[in-house]
């Protein structure tokens, strides 16, 4: 049976301007991965990508240590939903909070507050109670993600090894519709998604089947833990 490995992109820069931008770190947990992968031999059918830049520069520093990958189909069913339009809006419940910051959080107080900020407009947004301006509902964005896999299924042969890299919403929607999840527990699948984490589904033209989830065995080492991260 085939595979299809499911990467989130590696660690971005969510205390920066742009958070669209890959950090040292989550350019060195790509590279990690690739030379994970060079060490066993693993190669790669196709290759699928989101049209980010955290997704390209993830796919890259992949490339540098997992070199003769094929080239990516770019797919839009694999972008990120836009965290700025859906949280405003849906406003903070608190009175006097700020619902529109100028700058993203800074201190771990003000990081807490924004996933909890966070979780609350995408269970709006996934309930149809939100609708974020230029964005699709959550039932249009799930539609692409799931017409995706069922073409996977179609035109991949029996053995076929898939990656693809994209981001937390899109490999949690993916999962979630696999396993039938209601949206509050993709919600919580997409917060606990690790940077440079990667997820299995096991792919056949009969059924797709949850094989491994948020697994990190390329930063497994001893001390590897400070190379973990989630935002």
């Amino acid at each position: 049976m085939g595979q299809i490995h499911l990467l989130r992109h590696g660690q971005a820069s969510l205390a920066a301007a742009d958070y669209d931008q890959l950090s040292p770190l989550g350019q060195l947990q790509c590279q990690r991965l690739g030379a994970y992968w060079q060490a066993r031999g693993r190669r790669f059918d196709a290759v699928l990508t989101g049209g980010l830049r955290r997704h390209a520069q993830s796919l890259a520093a992949l490339d540098e240590t997992l070199p003769g990958l094929p080239a990516p189909e770019i797919c839009p069913a694999l972008d990120e939903y836009d965290t700025a339009a859906l949280l405003a809006a849906w406003p903070v419940a608190e009175a006097g909070s700020d619902t529109r910051p100028a700058r993203p959080p800074q201190t771990p107080e003000a990081v807490r507050a924004y996933f909890r900020h966070l979780r609350e407009a995408l269970l709006a947004w996934m309930d149809g109670r939100s609708r974020p301006q230029g964005m699709a509902s959550y039932a249009e964005f799930e539609a692409g993600m799931a017409a995706l896999l069922a073409r996977l299924q179609v035109e991949q042969g029996p053995q076929a090894q898939v990656l693809i890299v994209s981001s937390g919403g899109p490999i949690s929607t993916a999962l979630g519709w696999v396993l039938g999840l209601a949206p509050a527990a993709r919600i919580e699948l997409n917060l606990q998604l690790r940077n440079s984490a990667l997820s299995q589904l096991l792919l056949s033209s009969q059924r797709l089947a949850l094989q491994g989830f948020n697994a990190l065995p390329h930063l497994d080492a001893p001390g590897d833990e400070a190379l973990h991260s989630h935002a």
